[in-house]
C-alpha cells in the first residue's frame, strides 16, 4: 500500500532513482494507492551517471502509475503476489510513460487496465 509520504522507485530510464508520493489520485479523501493506480509524485534524487541527460529534474512534479508494491495483492485471477519493493512508472499529462524502458518484472493485471503500454516495455510479465 502505497500512501502520500511513501518513497517510492522508478523502474523506467526517465532519468529518476526515487520518488515521494504527494496525493493519491481518484476519490475523495482517499488514503492508499495499490497496484495500477494513478499517484501524484515528486522527484527526490536522480542517477549519478544521467543527471545531465535526464528526462526530469529533481523537484518535478508528475504523476506515477504504482506497479509494483510489497503488500501482499492478489490478481485478477485470486493469487497472491508480492514484491520486494514499491516501484512507480513515470507519466506525463497525457498519462504517457516519459521512459522507454523498464526494469524487472510486473504482474499480469495490467493486461486488462488502460495502460497496456506500460506493459509492452517491460522485460517480463509474472504469470501467475
Amino acid at each position: 500500500m502505497v500512501q502520500s509520504g511513501s518513497f517510492l522507485n522508478v523502474v523506467d530510464n526517465s532519468g529518476a532513482k526515487t520518488v515521494c508520493c504527494i496525493r493519491v489520485s481518484k476519490g475523495y479523501k482517499r488514503r492508499y494507492a495499490a497496484e495500477g493506480d494513478v499517484i501524484l509524485v515528486s522527484v527526490k534524487s536522480l542517477k549519478n551517471r544521467r543527471k545531465s541527460t535526464s528526462k526530469v529534474k529533481k523537484g518535478d512534479v508528475l504523476k506515477a502509475l504504482v506497479v509494483r508494491v510489497k503488500v501482499n495483492s492478489f490478481d485478477i485471477y485470486g493469487k497472491n503476489i508480492s514484491f520486494q519493493e514499491n516501484s512507480v512508472v513515470l507519466l506525463n499529462n497525457q498519462y504517457k510513460p516519459i521512459g522507454s524502458r523498464i526494469s524487472g518484472s510486473l504482474s499480469k493485471a495490467f493486461f486488462s487496465s488502460k495502460f497496456q503500454k506500460v506493459l509492452s516495455f517491460s522485460k517480463s510479465v509474472i504469470d501467475t
